[in-house]
């Protein structure tokens, strides 16, 4: 493989997967495995105590899922687990309309947005109610959308996040500032 200049070892394996090279993917997977699951356990922090889906799952689901993604350019490390946090929060959205469906209940709860979730975050999270909220802001804003999914899912640092999105901290800050007020307008006119 030619090595890139300035190119990482994962996202050198990235691009030569994503150019169908499937000897890169069994290089890639023992390099973003325990990255995959850091960001699993902060998804699945978020979820109740009894919850039937477990962080190997979670992590097996969504990379199933990475692996059937046909035509992907990966960018680098950061764009991966972007996507990869993306993904991860559609296996829970999933499983969580999946147990609606069976339970049909359950009232909907205030999501508070903070830097404070991102150490700590709350297990009440109501999961459905928060990614219509997203999907609402992705198509009005899809970059503070992707700024959240990757703050407070992917649990990346501005740093990290002004990398992947190819943009300054400030608009990240700014970015994230601006989207949690529109989550929190949002989550609080739809809830009961």
């Amino acid at each position: 493989m030619l090595r890139m200049p300035g190119a990482t070892p994962v996202t050198e394996l990235l691009r030569a997967w994503g150019d169908g090279d499937e000897t890169a993917l069994d290089a890639l997977i023992p390099l973003v495995d325990a990255e995959l699951r850091r960001l699993a356990r902060i998804y699945m922090a978020h979820e109740r105590r009894d919850h039937t889906l477990q962080t190997t799952a979670l992590v097996n689901e969504a990379f199933m899922r990475l692996v059937d993604a046909q035509g992907v350019r990966w960018q680098d490390r950061a764009h991966f687990l972007g996507i990869a946090a993306r993904l991860m929060r559609r296996v829970l959205v999933d499983h969580a309309r999946t147990r609606g469906v069976q339970k049909r209940g359950g009232g909907g709860q205030k999501v508070s947005l903070d830097e404070g979730m991102l150490v700590c975050p709350s297990p009440d999270v109501n999961l459905i109610a928060l990614d219509r909220a997203l999907e609402a802001l992705a198509a009005v804003d899809p970059r503070k959308s992707q700024v959240i999914d990757m703050r407070f899912f992917g649990g990346m640092t501005v740093e990290e996040t002004a990398d992947a999105l190819h943009v300054s901290p400030d608009t990240v800050k700014r970015d994230w500032r601006l989207a949690k007020l529109w989550l929190l307008r949002e989550l609080e006119e739809h809830t009961p």
